[in-house]
């Protein structure tokens, strides 16, 4: 388990740290499901010179010489407890970016849900904010009122889990040259279908009991004091 603290440790940090862990101890809800987002980017390349010629018995080889085509971003939404996630393509991670994503995640993923119980990085583009920032007031509000916010405390993005679908994505999918954007939202759609297909779930063991006993050392130290 990593885990790093820049400065002294803080109750507000080992705060947001409980927080998110005894949200991952809830049980299962449908009409309050756990629902952890992350983006990540993918640069573009294509390969000129195409494939190496190939020998019997061996694998498909690029040559070396690639040509950069911008870089595309991925938001990855996934709902650990049922074994669903949704990955989405694009041009950037800016505040309304964001806004959309969480807008797609209210109106189409989650129209039946009473409230989406939100696990994301504590970052300046994630919050109530950005959504005021791209949609009319009441609209915002309306979408602000659909999510129940849970933050990872800075430098603790390994308690997001769609940090670690992420991973898995980035060695399954994106461990490839990816000439442009279609040919990317094409292969991540495939991986996703793959992976909703067989309802790969996340089993998380870390609770906030374990987090206690293994991260003592980010938790401020109480000091007794004298009785007068």
């Amino acid at each position: 388990m990593k885990s790093w603290c820049i400065g002294k440790p803080s109750g507000t940090y080992v705060a947001k740290i409980e927080d998110v862990l005894d949200v991952y101890q809830r049980p299962y809800d449908p009409k309050r499901p756990v629902v952890c987002l992350d983006e990540a980017s993918k640069e573009l390349h294509t390969t000129p010179r195409g494939s190496l010629p190939l020998k019997p018995g061996q694998p498909i080889r690029e040559d070396y010489e690639y040509e950069r085509h911008g870089v595309a971003n991925l938001f990855l939404a996934i709902e650990p407890w049922r074994g669903w996630r949704k990955v989405r393509v694009t041009d950037r991670r800016t505040k309304r970016d964001f806004a959309e994503e969480l807008r797609l995640l209210a109106d189409e993923d989650y129209p039946d849900a009473d409230i989406i119980v939100l696990v994301v990085d504590n970052l300046n583009t994630h919050g109530p904010g950005a959504l005021y920032e791209a949609f009319e007031p009441a609209e915002a509000h309306r979408l602000a009122a659909r999510f129940e916010w849970h933050y990872t405390p800075e430098h603790g993005s390994w308690l997001n889990i769609a940090e670690c679908e992420l991973s898995v994505l980035a060695g399954q999918c994106l461990d490839q040259r990816i000439p442009d954007k279609d040919t990317l939202i094409r292969e991540v759609t495939a991986w996703e279908a793959r992976r909703n297909k067989a309802c790969i779930k996340v089993v998380w063991q870390f609770t906030t009991a374990d987090a206690r006993i293994k991260l003592r050392r980010l938790y401020p130290v109480i000091k007794e004091q004298n009785p007068t």
